[in-house]
């Protein structure tokens, strides 16, 4: 799968779960499983991607949103990761 596909399909996830379907799980699997992905960026993209799924699977654990962790937050914050990853690979 190549970095572009990898990189559309948490984007994908992430915007499923802004429209109120898919699933925590799902999105952190693929994300987890970029390695291609994560292996063309700098270092630092992978650190932030893994804090911000750590967060985001720790917000799935309550049922509404958590004043430690807002999970429309993590999302936005994700979509930013994905703007920022599809820059780098740009350019």
């Amino acid at each position: 799968m190549s970095t572009v596909t990898q990189l559309d399909t948490i984007a994908s996830g992430i915007a499923a779960l802004q429209g109120g379907g898919g699933s925590v799980a799902t999105l952190s699997t693929a994300a987890r499983a970029s390695t291609e992905l994560l292996a063309a960026l700098p270092p630092r993209y992978g650190e932030v991607l893994l804090n911000l799924l750590d967060r985001l699977e720790s917000s799935a654990l309550f049922s509404e949103e958590s004043c430690s962790f807002s999970q429309k937050d993590l999302l936005d914050n994700l979509q930013v990761w994905v703007d920022k990853a599809r820059g780098q690979l740009v350019s």
